[in-house]
């Protein structure tokens, strides 16, 4: 017989399951399109790669585009902290306690939202088939949700890494003006070209001094990775060193909402313009959008 607590625990999974379907066939009912998937990354830590990745979610937001950080710094991720929020589930979660993306992802400021992936993402190698597809068509529907996704991924050159930078749509590099940061950067621009020569790598240079000082690293950089390596970067611009973003960070919140009018909101809100026409209308296929994200990527980890 049936206790009060076993009924209780079915009704719960009745109206979770309910509310799932309801939310599945609100986004069927609509010309299904997928997210376009943009890695955010760097040849080192320390050049502000996650400040830029949050910051530019707003930015993109700001400019009517539905917006998703998926954070994947698997060893320092730190999108949590500089929101100041402290998500309840991560990726871990719908891999292996049958949540569903809705109850995974976390409201963030600016109407953005966030998914902490944990070590999720490296699980994946751990599925068998049948696992991985009932993950894909969960996660999938993030691409119905979704405009822009931003991958933040760890800093450096490791294999998880450059899986991420090869399975995204598109990659931004965020660099500083050091000369250990633009070695490094090169270095990074050096494996992807050597992959694919096709792949659309956009730049940033972060903590620049001055104006002169950023179109200086990009036009260089750009020469010397088209002369050496057949691949043709896009500078997206730069962000000023600013006394405001190290405040807006000891704060625990996104410059962009609390200065909006200094330099560097400034400036970012300029690079989110010249990748304002991330809305993808493509049919979702198993090679578009999220899903043909975590596709490759299962395929790259697994190689």
């Amino acid at each position: 017989m049936m206790d009060q607590a076993e009924r209780l625990r079915q009704i719960i999974n009745n109206l979770k399951h309910k509310q799932l379907s309801n939310q599945v066939t609100a986004i069927n009912d609509i010309k299904k399109k997928t997210a376009k998937v943009i890695t955010v990354t760097s040849g080192k830590g320390g050049v502000g790669k996650t400040n830029v990745t949050v910051n530019l979610a707003i930015a993109l937001s700001e400019l009517g585009n539905r917006v998703t950080i998926l954070d994947a710094d698997f060893g320092l991720a730190n999108i949590d902290v500089l929101l100041g929020i402290m998500p309840k589930y991560n990726l871990l979660n719908v891999l292996h306690d049958d949540k569903n993306i809705f109850e995974v992802l976390t409201d963030g400021p600016g109407n953005i939202k966030f998914l902490s992936g944990g070590s999720g993402m490296e699980e994946l190698v751990k599925l068998d088939k049948e696992q991985i597809d009932k993950f894909l068509s969960n996660i999938a529907l993030l691409d119905s949700l979704s405009d822009v996704i931003l991958i933040d991924t760890g800093a450096g050159l490791s294999d998880s890494v450059m899986s991420f930078v090869m399975a995204a749509d598109e990659v931004i590099l965020v660099t500083t003006p050091e000369p250990t940061s633009i070695t490094d950067a090169y270095a990074l621009i050096k494996m992807v070209a050597n992959r694919d020569k096709n792949k659309k790598i956009k730049v940033i240079v972060n903590r620049a001094e001055s104006a002169n000082e950023a179109y200086d690293i990009l036009n260089k950089l750009s020469i010397v990775t088209s002369r050496f390596l057949g691949l043709n970067l896009e500078t997206l611009g730069f962000i000023s060193f600013d006394d405001m973003v190290i405040k807006a960070v000891k704060m625990q919140k996104p410059f962009t909402l609390s200065f909006p009018k200094c330099q560097a909101s400034k400036q970012i809100k300029d690079i989110g313009s010249k990748i304002v026409d991330v809305k993808s209308y493509r049919e979702s296929s198993e090679n578009t959008g999220f899903k043909g994200f975590v596709n490759k990527l299962v395929n790259l980890l697994n190689t």
